[in-house]
């Protein structure tokens, strides 16, 4: 096993099955992805298995598929055609189900609508829509008929959109009258007519109902979808793709920047997502799987709408916010279509757990069997509360790690091969075929405990084909720090067991006097403390240090918020991990400020921290947390 990310076999003794298969993945990955590749519908199989010049890598060539077909058709030809493909929960409460057969019926007809606008394999489609049934239909739709769809997060601004329309060139443009986030409008429709004055390559736009708000209609340009399906036709031919057919495209939200359109393919990135969702989800039949990610994110891509319909998955899509209008909603909508699977961030786990364990206990989670956990490292306290308060002590947490570029899970626990051991806080293991390891400036391995970049040492079907129209930046970025090697920009830990621990971002490092730590290790140690529940740490400059560490904290029901608790705080974290991380300031506040998409928006932070200009906040949640923030430091400041 030389060369790979697992230590000797002596350790991994217990779990055998996952050992022998990864160990087949990594000496000899054609054949095993070849093995893998069969357990998908193929229209005509592939010449090569891998064609790989550094740094691009084509899966599968020579051979032709349908992500649609797999997703669909495939199910409609057995007894799934009756099974539930998905309920959706809107945030008003209203809801639909629909089967596999009602969802074939539909991306068909959504299918004849983009081809009767023009659409045709290889032509780009803008989505720009709340998390409505209408949003996976018409990614499918693209698919089917070979389009390429750039999925826009509807709580991008006008300007965000137009940059990626403008990016892909796109002649089509899907959106809603309006989407509903905590009871207000997001007026969809009005945002899209903004970012259409900057980006004039739009021709036509498909309008769907969703608030009922009036809305403008240019004639010959809008077009509202009922209307359109009036004459759709039922039946579109799935289009038989090649393996390295772009299948979307989706941007990466830097807080700098021009944003990155990751470009994936179809072949080898249904491959791995369908495998990579089967093993460390060990979906069955009747599993119901809930995972709680905006479509707009490459989680809503891979685990929302691709891996899961992959295996005929029955999936809840829920529109809205998960403590609107109630703070049990997501705990409700768990007991009410009785998930198995639950797949959410640790952002959303330490949120609820501000409100205690009496709002979990109003509801019957007992069907729940395995909980997830994505988006970013989990800390040990959330693990725990999660495991025991959500899952009931029986259900295993997945805590899984990957990236946009990914195209799908990289490290994880693997049900579906066998349950390894869990450490709570520990992603594990990487998935098979992922030749993950951890490495120091010079891109040599380092020894077990020590802090490195991770990396990942040879292709895998799931990654990216390149970032579109900018072939030089997909190499500077991925590939030139480490060359041979794909530069995740993320730091890791592997500890003596050979299990990986993620330490976030390498760019979120603090310089503090000489020393480099970054904000997670600061963070974990101030959610290490009973009292706090959720922690965020950014800096400001310091003339003598360079930086100096600066906190905002939310604390757990029962403690307020009092300088007695801020020393305890600061001596907590010096005790763990030492002088150097000691905080200048800490502020209690009751919310901190995230993205719709549960991201804190850590940018906002060091701003009102450093007195620069807070920016952009369109992708905000709640603007009254920006505001405590900024109350909670000018009162501070006030006794300086």
């Amino acid at each position: 096993m030389e060369g790979t990310s697992l230590p000797s076999e002596a350790v991994y003794w217990p779990f055998k099955k996952y050992l022998g298969m990864y160990k087949r993945s990594i000496e000899d990955p054609e054949h095993f992805w070849a093995e893998e590749a069969r357990k998908l519908d193929w229209f005509k199989t592939w010449d090569t298995v891998l064609e790989w010049d550094p740094p691009y890598a084509r899966w599968f060539v020579g051979g032709k598929i349908n992500a649609c077909y797999q997703c669909v058709d495939r199910h409609v030809k057995t007894w799934r055609r009756s099974k539930v493909a998905i309920y959706w929960e809107g945030e008003l409460g209203d809801s639909q189900v629909l089967s596999y057969s009602t969802l074939y019926r539909w991306v068909n007809k959504f299918a004849s609508v983009l081809n009767n606008l023009g659409v045709s394999k290889g032509d780009k489609v803008v989505l720009y829509l709340p998390m409505v049934p209408e949003l996976p239909i018409f990614m499918l739709a693209c698919a089917r008929i070979g389009a390429v769809h750039t999925v826009v997060f509807s709580g991008f601004s006008a300007q965000a959109l137009a940059d990626r329309i403008n990016d892909t060139q796109a002649r089509i443009l899907v959106t809603a009258d309006a989407g509903f986030r905590r009871g207000k409008y997001l007026e969809l429709k009005n945002i899209s007519d903004e970012a259409l004055n900057l980006a004039p390559s739009i021709e036509k736009v498909v309008v769907t109902r969703r608030g009922n708000i009036p809305v403008n209609m240019k004639p010959g340009r809008d077009f509202w979808l009922h209307e359109l399906l009036d004459d759709a036709v039922s039946y579109v031919p799935a289009e038989p793709v090649e393996a390295t057919h772009p299948l979307y495209i989706l941007y990466t939200s830097g807080t700098t920047g021009k944003p990155k359109g990751i470009v994936h393919g179809t072949g080898g990135y249904l491959v791995f997502t369908n495998s990579g969702y089967k093993w460390v989800f060990d979906v069955k039949e009747e599993s119901v799987y809930w995972c709680t990610a905006d479509v707009g994110w490459v989680t809503g891509h891979s685990s929302v709408v691709y891996g899961p319909l992959c295996h005929g998955a029955a999936i809840v899509l829920y529109e809205g916010a998960p403590d609107y209008p109630s703070v049990d909603r997501w705990w409700d909508i768990v007991e009410k279509y009785g998930v198995t699977i639950f797949y959410t961030s640790p952002t959303g786990i330490r949120m609820l757990m501000r409100y205690g364990e009496d709002v979990v206990k109003r509801h019957d989670l007992s069907s729940l069997e395995l909980l997830g956990s994505v988006g970013e490292a989990i800390n040990p306290e959330a693990w725990h509360w999660y495991y025991r308060v959500i899952g009931g002590e029986r259900c295993p947490i997945v805590d899984t790690w990957w990236q946009t570029e990914t195209g799908g899970t990289m490290i994880s626990p693997t049900p579906g091969i066998e349950l390894v051991p869990l450490k709570p806080g520990s992603a594990t293991f990487p998935l098979p075929g992922v030749n993950a390891d951890i490495v120091d400036e010079s891109g040599k391995p380092v020894p077990a405990g020590e802090k490195g970049y991770l990396v990942i040492k040879s292709p895998w079907p799931g990654m990216l084909m390149g970032i579109h129209g900018d072939p030089q930046r997909y190499k500077d970025t991925y590939w030139s720090k480490f060359p041979g090697m794909f530069y995740t920009g993320d730091y890791a830990i592997r500890d003596k067991d050979g299990y990986f621990w993620l330490l976030g971002r390498a760019d979120e490092v603090l310089k503090i006097a000489g020393h480099r730590i970054g904000t997670i290790e600061i963070e974990d140690a101030a959610v290490s403390h009973e009292a706090v529940v959720e922690a965020a740490v950014t800096s400001r400059p310091d003339p003598v240090k360079g930086e100096g560490v600066v906190i905002f904290a939310t604390l757990q029901q029962g403690f307020e918020p009092s300088p007695e608790l801020k020393n305890k705080l600061k001596q907590h974290i010096r005790s763990t991990l030492g002088p150097v991380a000691t905080p200048d300031e800490i502020y209690f506040v009751s919310k901190l400020p995230k993205t719709r998409s549960g991201k804190i928006m850590r940018r906002v932070l060091k701003a009102v921290a450093s007195g620069a200009s807070i920016g952009d906040l369109t992708t905000l949640e709640d603007e009254a947390s920006v505001d405590e923030v900024k109350r909670a430091f000018e009162e501070l400041q006030k006794k300086v």
